[in-house]
């Protein structure tokens, strides 16, 4: 099959890779850098099992910046270009993925769209009735950033957001893909399916707000949460998974999926008490880290990594920013380390690149994640990684 995925980023190149090994795929982007990368089998993206298939697996595959060429002649167009959440609308930005429906229509109005941006509850058939057209399917993706490859090759399920022969084709397209067969298989409404992404995410949300919330607990009555939360994860309807505290939930997905949803019950005017709870939690959570940070009387603060999670290199939205920003506004003097960032500042913070400099020339440093490369500094150092995990 000819295809084309719109978007390079964790979910649309993971796609692209998979469905290379099969089909005939043409990636399209608005960065030219990315393309290159693509073209000459590196990865724009950090991810072992992406960057393991572009050097060692026959792919066809190829990355371009024109449209026309990407959406003409082919049979399936996947869209997969980010949806931030805007504040000041109290909804996802879903600008792009409307005007890649208007040019594939365009170009290629025999094409099936597959959407796999994370969209509200609605989307499709808004978009079906603004584009007079049926020719638009949403199935959500459940993969992680830096790892999201082989949560394609190995999924935990796979749902796309309508009851036909289309959409059977399309998940055995995945399926065919993958090194997992054994996959359950959901075909759902529309609205169904944009529901199932959102309260996903907001459960995981959730489920870190929840152990955070233990931990603050925890810390403040002098008890050990990690024997706490050992005693919860031997209950088997809890389990021993999503439990490490840390200074937030955080990162692309989690915060904006969470208030999309709520959104979405404030806009149709549905009771509902804990989505909002979930959000609040966050919030209350970093505040809660920067009050103990401030409480020790650091002369300047390092930050260990901006980074969402060990192993990405993604900083959008993680938590250690949020409370850095806190100590920001109470005037405090920061330090960032980050390897890579190449600036000598972020957001008005000096950032250095040398461990060792930036270790000496701070009293106290702060890390949302604990690694080997901290282990000789523990006197300095303030994190709530309890189990050194994500």
């Amino acid at each position: 099959m000819k295809i084309a995925v719109a978007g390079a980023g964790y979910v649309g190149l993971s796609l692209a890779v998979l469905l290379a090994q099969n089909n005939q795929v043409v990636v399209l982007d608005v960065d030219l850098k990315a393309v290159n990368c693509i073209n000459t089998r590196k990865s724009p993206i950090y991810d072992v099992e992406i960057e393991g298939f572009l050097h060692n697996k026959n792919l066809s595959l190829t990355a371009t910046l024109d449209k026309n060429f990407a959406f003409s002649d082919v049979e399936l167009v996947i869209i997969a270009t980010p949806t931030d959440y805007d504040a000041d609308t109290q909804c996802f930005n879903t600008k792009s993925v409307e005007t890649l429906i208007s040019d594939v229509l365009s170009i290629n109005p025999h094409a099936l769209m597959v959407i796999k941006s994370t969209i509200p509850v609605g989307f499709v058939q808004r978009m079906r009735e603004k584009f007079k057209t049926d020719q638009i399917i949403f199935s959500p993706e459940f993969l992680r950033e830096g790892r999201a490859l082989f949560d394609n090759l190995y999924p935990s399920r796979i749902v796309v957001g309508e009851r036909s022969k289309r959409a059977e084709a399309f998940a055995k397209l995945l399926i065919d893909g993958a090194i997992k067969k054994d996959v359950p298989v959901l075909l759902s409404g529309p609205e169904e399916a944009e529901a199932i992404k959102l309260f996903s995410n907001t459960y995981l949300a959730m489920r870190v707000a929840y152990f955070n919330e233990l931990d603050t607990y925890a810390e403040m009555q002098g008890l050990d949460t990690q024997q706490i939360i050992e005693g919860l994860g031997l209950d088997p309807r809890i389990g021993n998974h999503y439990n490490n505290p840390s200074f937030g939930y955080g990162g692309y997905c989690l915060p904006k999926d969470s208030k999309q949803l709520l959104a979405n019950y404030d806009y149709d005017q549905i009771p509902q008490s804990l989505i909002k709870a979930i959000i609040a939690s966050n919030e209350i959570r970093m505040d809660f880290i920067t009050r103990q940070i401030l409480s020790r009387n650091p002369d300047k603060v390092g930050v260990y990594r901006l980074i969402m999670k060990a192993g990405s290199d993604n900083f959008r939205g993680s938590a250690i920013q949020g409370v850095m920003y806190r100590l920001q506004s109470q005037g405090l003097k920061l330090l960032i380390y980050e390897p890579e960032l190449a600036a000598d500042e972020f957001n008005g913070i000096g950032v250095i690149n040398d461990f060792g400099q930036f270790a000496a020339e701070v009293d106290l440093i702060i890390a949302n994640r604990v690694d080997d490369l901290l282990m000789g500094y523990k006197h300095k150092i303030y994190t709530r990684d309890l189990l050194g995990k994500d």
